[in-house]
């Protein structure tokens, strides 16, 4: 029997340990997509307690403890942060198989230095401990990136945000990279509500325009991302959610939907409308890309906020979305195909919640990647996340990659997530990186040569991201 969580964790083989221990450790992290506040970068908060930096903001955890039965009280609710603490320890021990059991072991022992296993018997011994380490001031937001080798990240921000905080950081002199990343959904969200409402923030934040019409949105948004390049941003992020929308742009239709939108409140669009505004703005947005060389990532799969009760007590992102059943990887290539025929397709990352599109999306990318001297894909397959960022699910996502591409050019793992202490799921990753090429080469079918199999850990941890975003670190 091995012991829980050991140095090997997950390694199953000498030639795994090795790959991992002299290639996949010593690697640096870039996490180029994840949702971490740059205000608190700024002001390097710090914490009080393990709830406050653990359970705050954390949907996959309340998740979690909704699926073992936790009133809300204790995850959302007016709980004392001890209280949702406990519950989180006691439907700990229940939560085996579940990547959260790993990830929530391998944070406590690499920022707290400890082994204790987490349920309630141990809740009071941990409170304790961390609460100790987190008030000593050895902790806090810029400690914890810095402390997990981080030399860049990306956080996700609004075309209407005034990036204040990102010229804060810049300004600091802090050792680590800090770079905004265009997130432009509610600029395409036509059908929304609060479409018009947020219109009048977008102009506001960019020169103070009235937006009206076509040419008027996409002004306040060129400015936005004039200000976005000048603080560094190397990336766009689409979520798309469930709906790829295809139906072939035209400028003065996009702009009369738009102006039937803003009189209306956007209540009587037809989805065909829609859909055409909505490719019309990723013509525009594709365009800038490719001008500016900027890789577009787009997540897609997901429905969002199933249970209207708790969306309308809660809101968004608060552990309530799902998997999205029906596929629309045709309508991406619809989408793809159009970008491609006018010039215009930038690089491309794409992901889906969904794990039976990894061999559709593979072979998607497979379809639209050309040479262009550089070695790297032009559409490529993103890592496997949310509800996939698993064992099981990185297994399947990466060898359905390697089966439909070159895993060697693969870009690794992000964390997707609001937690400094999330970092260890990059050595998640690639403790199973490295296991998956050990047992290939331990069953044969991989011949052990360290100098190349070293070479592509090296590469997917952390080389491949650094050339294809151009971030220069």
């Amino acid at each position: 029997m091995k012991q829980f969580m050991d140095r090997n964790f997950l390694l199953e083989s000498g030639t795994a340990e090795k790959l991992y221990f002299d290639h996949a450790a010593k690697m640096p992290i870039i996490d180029y997509h994840c949702h971490l506040s740059p205000k608190e970068i700024a002001e390097d908060k710090t914490y009080t307690n393990i709830t406050e930096v653990w359970l705050y903001g954390d949907h996959y955890k309340w998740r979690a403890m909704r699926s073992c039965g936790v009133d809300e009280k204790y995850i959302t609710g007016d709980g004392s942060d001890y209280e949702k603490f406990r519950a989180w320890c006691r439907i700990m021990p229940r939560l085996a198989g579940n990547p959260l059991y790993h990830w929530s072991h391998l944070e406590l022992r690499r920022y707290f230095d400890c082994d204790l296993i987490i349920c309630e018997e141990n809740c009071d011994k941990i409170w304790q401990l961390t609460s100790e380490k987190l008030c000593s001031g050895t902790i806090s937001a810029r400690r914890l990136i810095e402390g997990s080798n981080v030399k860049l990240l990306c956080t996700t921000d609004d075309p209407a945000d005034d990036l204040a905080y990102h010229k804060e950081i810049a300004q600091s002199g802090f050792s680590v990279r800090v770079l905004p990343a265009w997130r432009p959904d509610k600029s395409m969200n036509i059908e929304r509500k609060d479409f018009c409402e947020y219109l009048e923030k977008l102009g506001k934040a960019n020169g103070g325009l009235k937006i009206q019409t076509l040419d008027n949105l996409q002004d306040a948004l060129l400015r936005a991302m004039d200000r976005f390049e000048a603080l560094g941003c190397r990336t766009a992020d689409h979520g798309i959610d469930q709906y790829v929308p295809f139906e072939k742009p035209h400028s003065f239709q996009a702009d009369q939907i738009l102006k039937k939108a803003i009189a209306s409140g956007g209540y009587d669009l037809t989805d065909d409308e829609v859909a055409l505004f909505k490719t019309q703005m990723m013509r525009f947005f594709c365009t800038e890309y490719k001008k500016r060389g900027w890789i577009m990532q787009c997540h897609f799969g997901v429905l969002r906020n199933p249970n209207k009760t708790m969306f309308e007590k809660l809101g968004p992102d608060t552990g309530y979305d799902m998997i999205y059943g029906d596929s629309r990887v045709n309508n991406m290539a619809l989408l793809l195909n159009y970008l491609e025929e006018n010039g215009i397709l930038p690089r491309t990352i794409l992901y889906s919640i969904n794990p039976g599109e990894n061999a559709a999306i593979g072979t998607l990318c497979g379809s639209f990647c050309r040479g262009d001297g550089s070695g790297q894909p032009t559409v490529t397959q993103g890592s496997a996340w949310w509800f996939n960022d698993n064992i099981d699910g990185m297994y399947a996502q990466l060898q359905s990659y390697a089966n439909l591409a070159g895993l060697g050019n693969f870009m690794g793992m992000l964390t997707d997530s609001r937690s400094f202490l999330s970092y260890p799921r990059h050595e998640y990753f690639r403790r199973i990186l490295c296991n998956l090429l050990g047992t290939w080469v331990e069953d044969g079918r991989l011949p052990y040569d360290e100098k190349t199999l070293g070479g592509i850990v090296e590469d997917i941890c952390f080389n491949n991201t650094n050339r294809y975003f151009n971030f220069g670190v």
